[in-house]
């Protein structure tokens, strides 16, 4: 449930890479940012998935609460079973998980609104996880690179996730 809620966090469009030396992403910087969490769409005009923005409530996201994702996002090509995502989550330097998900069994095992074989057009996913009330006072970083089943570039997001405790302003 865990990684799954990772997972969701940077793959909730996929219910909707490696860089490969001859390609050079997009990155204009951070594409939503607050104090508690950014994303940066990394992938390239050419990806499958053309995410259009992700927002999460409640924001910023809590340990131990409901966390509601929202994708909008566009199918430039059809999506099929064999698609799936590696994702890399680190606290700094150190990598606690470094998975290989299949996109569209996570998406039947979710029972996601959106399935395989997802057809070209414009999508919005909302997926509702658990957070686990574990999860350290710490910032984390989520690196998704997905790929469709012929091997092409799907979808390419690094995210930043901030859970350290604020204190109140004083003034």
């Amino acid at each position: 449930m865990r990684s799954l809620s990772v997972l969701l966090l940077g793959l909730a469009a996929t219910a909707l890479s490696a860089s490969v030396p001859e390609q050079i992403p997009i990155n204009d910087g951070p594409v939503h940012t607050t104090n508690s969490w950014s994303y940066t769409d990394c992938g390239l005009p050419t990806d499958a998935i053309q995410i259009k923005s992700i927002q999460v409530s409640p924001d910023p996201p809590q340990p131990g609460k409901d966390l509601t994702v929202t994708v909008n996002g566009e199918a430039v090509e059809q999506i099929e079973d064999g698609a799936y995502a590696d994702v890399v989550v680190k606290l700094g330097l150190i990598k606690l998980l470094t998975k290989r998900f299949d996109v569209c069994e996570e998406a039947r095992n979710a029972n996601a609104t959106v399935q395989c074989p997802v057809n070209k057009g414009e999508y919005t996913v909302v997926q509702t996880v658990a957070l686990p009330k574990e999860i350290p006072a710490a910032k984390f970083t989520v690196q998704v690179r997905g790929f469709t089943a012929g091997e092409d570039d799907m979808v390419c997001l690094d995210l930043k996730v901030d859970f350290m405790k604020r204190f109140p302003h004083l003034w």
